[in-house]
């Protein structure tokens, strides 16, 4: 079955390639967007992989901004399921953690309260793997599951970490206790990468440009699980194609690349680049975070090398993830091709 769905923050890095997996299998989009000047640049990515008839009767625009309770009505009129990727995902710490945790867990509150009065009873949520990974394991157990949360306290997490959980959870109770009738998936991703749609692109691609600009002459020794934006997308269409995938959270990850590693598969493949692969000291690191915010967000997880099991998503969703190194490579001509490095 194929219907209408309202695709929440349509000109970012992940919800442009949903919203061009969905038009291809036959949905019909609603994307929303804060600026309407951001519509011809959706409309102008998605362009080159859709029939035109497709992308003239298929998709279409609303104004929406995830502050603010207007437009809601007009936004999920006739709609099927709502799929809310609207979320920011900083390089560094803000200076007040509430700028990424109000907006994020008000947000995501309102997007759910709007499809309940509209009688939507499907939604999907892309939440991230920083709702899962920040927590101490039980002895005897290496691997992080979709069972895990983060705790808000432990040392590692962040103030995005605390944002991502904190909206995820109010997300579930909400579900819960207040609209039963919502079936509610997450997916939740590592740091994506792939290809670009447009010369527009997110926080976790402009670190495949750091890395490509040879600005640093070491890699912190920092590691994290990394999935290629083209199966984050396929996750999505998926949930929505399996009633069966309500109810559960869907680790996204093809497998944990360190900074290092990354740099040693971009010098591989682009030699004439000067990419730095020594890793840094942490004591190094310690002394850059001083200054340096960027630093400082990384500094409590240096030399920790985090597993995450996306066992669920091949199980129930028969996905097969493209390799980490694949996605980088991915991300990294794409970069190049449009000399945005």
């Amino acid at each position: 079955m194929t219907g209408l769905v309202l695709l929440t923050g349509a000109s970012g890095f992940i919800a442009k390639h949903i919203a061009q997996r969905l038009l291809a299998a036959g949905w019909r989009v609603r994307a929303t967007v804060r600026n309407p000047k951001r519509i011809e640049e959706v409309r102008a990515a998605l362009a080159p992989h859709l029939a035109p008839d497709v992308l003239d009767q298929g998709l279409d625009f609303v104004e929406l901004d995830m502050t603010s309770d207007a437009n809601w009505d007009r936004a999920l009129a006739g709609v099927d399921a709502l799929l809310h990727t609207a979320s920011p995902f900083p390089i560094t710490e803000p200076e007040h953690e509430d700028e990424l945790i109000r907006p994020a867990v008000d947000g995501t509150l309102r997007a759910l309260r709007a499809a309940r009065a509209a009688g939507v009873g499907r939604v999907i949520l892309t939440s991230s793997i920083a709702a899962i990974m920040h927590r101490d394991l039980p002895d005897g157990r290496a691997t992080y599951d979709d069972s895990d949360w983060t705790d808000p306290d432990h040392p590692r997490a962040s103030a995005y970490d605390r944002s991502k959980m904190l909206a995820e959870r109010a997300a579930w109770d909400f579900a819960r206790d207040e609209a039963p009738g919502i079936a509610l998936t997450t997916v939740n991703p590592g740091l994506v990468f792939g290809p670009l749609m447009d010369d527009r692109y997110g926080s976790s691609v402009s670190l495949v440009r750091r890395l490509l600009s040879g600005k640093d002459p070491m890699q912190p020794n920092f590691a994290i699980p990394v999935v290629d934006v083209r199966d984050v997308a396929e996750m999505h269409l998926r949930a929505l194609q399996r009633p069966e995938t309500a109810g559960h959270r869907f680790i996204a990850s093809a497998g944990t690349m360190s900074f290092p590693e990354m740099a040693q598969v971009l010098k591989a493949a682009h030699p004439d680049r000067r990419i730095a692969t020594r890793t840094a000291p942490n004591l190094v690191m310690r002394l850059l975070a001083l200054w340096d915010r960027e630093a400082r967000t990384i500094l409590p997880a240096l030399g920790w090398v985090p597993q995450l099991s996306a066992a669920r998503a091949a199980r129930e969703m028969d996905m097969q993830f493209i390799p980490a190194a694949d996605a980088l490579r991915a991300t990294a001509e794409d970069l190049i091709r449009r000399k945005l490095v």
